[in-house]
């Protein structure tokens, strides 16, 4: 017969066999811990601005200073740059913003906190994962409404170009967040996290048909762009959103869907060992 402590603390007390005091599962606890995530994130308003208007801001100054129609293509340069920035927008909420946020949770000591509570550590990636999957799709819907409203972006109306959307919209968040996550940990402190991380990213959207398109890159940039996602997150954004005939502006004047889907995945798959093999709960003065 077990006795209990009148007036122990309930944190002391043992848990009931019968599981009224069983811990929540590492996937419940992920769905917690990204609620968490989101309320830190919309109440930093500054940052909420900066993340969501500087993409929309970028495709708005690009779209409008080019806006000429392309020949052979169908289309205008305004509607290819607006494709394009989908892939920009969503490397933005997850590479960039994800990395910097972990480098300064990691740097204020908040990681080590985490690290020795009764928690799953996966549960914290998921919770990043599910901050990272709202404001990818806030800032995508965004885009597209200002795509739609200000620079005549067609949306489709075939299910098939909607699925095709879904998922590299899911392909390219996951591979940019874990991206993001395993280059949280090269800066040495939350100082240096911010050119770090968007120093790449900067260069990647020039290389990878952002602001210039594909068929006016030298070769050694399309080699470049072409072993990182963002340049096949635009590229199947662009076979979304963009008539068949602009296809001829692509590198191999396809679409490349097959391949777009075996680029995203395989760095889906690289940046979780990449993950695995360098993250750090730690910051480098700790030891």
């Amino acid at each position: 017969m077990t006795r209990t402590l009148v007036g122990a603390p309930a944190a002391n007390r043992p848990h009931s066999v019968g599981g009224g005091g069983k811990l929540p599962g590492a996937f419940r606890l992920g769905l917690l811990r990204g609620g968490l995530e989101l309320k830190q994130f919309f109440r930093a308003k500054e940052a909420v601005v900066f993340t969501f208007a500087l993409p929309i801001v970028m495709m708005a100054m690009f779209a409008s200073i080019f806006h000429d129609k392309i020949q052979g293509a169908g289309i205008t340069v305004s509607q290819l740059y607006v494709a394009a920035m989908l892939g920009a927008g969503l490397m933005s909420t997850s590479f960039q913003s994800i990395g910097i946020g972990i480098a300064t949770e990691r740097d204020e000591g908040n990681l080590r906190r985490l690290r020795a509570m009764p928690m799953p550590r996966s549960s914290y990636f998921l919770g990043k994962l599910w901050l990272v999957l709202v404001t990818g799709v806030a800032e995508t819907t965004l885009l597209l409404a200002a795509g739609v409203a200000v620079f005549d972006l067609k949306l489709p109306m075939a299910p098939g170009k909607w699925f095709t959307f879904s998922w590299v919209l899911l392909l390219g968040l996951i591979a940019c967040a874990l991206l993001g996550i395993a280059m949280s940990s090269v800066p040495r402190d939350a100082k240096s996290a911010t050119p770090i991380l968007i120093l790449p990213f900067l260069v990647l959207q020039f290389i990878s048909g952002v602001y210039i398109s594909i068929n006016s890159m030298s070769g050694w940039m399309l080699k470049a762009g072409s072993f990182f996602p963002l340049k096949w997150m635009c590229q199947g954004f662009r076979a979304v959103f963009l008539p068949d005939q602009a296809k001829v502006l692509e590198q191999a004047g396809d679409w490349e869907l097959g391949r777009v889907a075996l680029v995203l995945g395989a760095w889906c798959i690289g940046g979780l060992v990449l993950c695995l093999t360098t993250f750090r709960w730690k910051s480098r003065r700790d030891g």
